[in-house]
């Protein structure tokens, strides 16, 4: 039987999270995930304990490459988070190329009409959420 995939998009301040369907057909925004500062075991515990919630196998976590397809300091420490949640979990990591995905996230919310306040509340999730459909339609 399948399970749940969890979609993460890291940055230094919030996590965006977005959990797939049992089909791995769809992946729906969950939570927007407000960093624990200077402790990033705290993070990587509740992440844990979050696959375990949802029963999930694996996480796909955004990767930040550059426009030209190289990988920069910031898709290192993503790396190096997803190893410590591989490590901590147990369950498969996987990368997805993340380029645009905050950019589109923003332009969809912006056609939508949503004001600026409430975009900076939901535009990580919402990025998680494209970056796990990328995930499962390449699938």
């Amino acid at each position: 039987m399948q399970k749940h995939k969890i979609g993460l998009d890291v940055g230094d301040v919030r996590i965006g999270v977005a959990v797939s369907d049992l089909l791995g057909i769809a992946a729906n925004p969950k939570e927007t995930y407000v960093r624990a500062k200077g402790d990033p075991e705290k993070d990587i515990a509740y992440f844990v304990e979050y696959a375990k919630r949802e029963d999930a196998d694996a996480f796909v976590v955004g990767l930040p490459v550059n426009m030209d397809g190289t990988e920069g300091d910031r898709a290192a420490i993503t790396r190096e988070f997803g190893e410590r949640l591989k490590e901590a979990s147990g369950l498969d990591v996987f990368y997805q190329d993340e380029r645009l995905t905050t950019v589109s996230a923003e332009r969809m919310l912006i056609s939508a009409n949503v004001r600026r306040e409430k975009r900076k509340q939901v535009i990580d999730k919402l990025a998680a959420t494209l970056i796990l459909q990328s995930f499962l339609d390449a699938r």
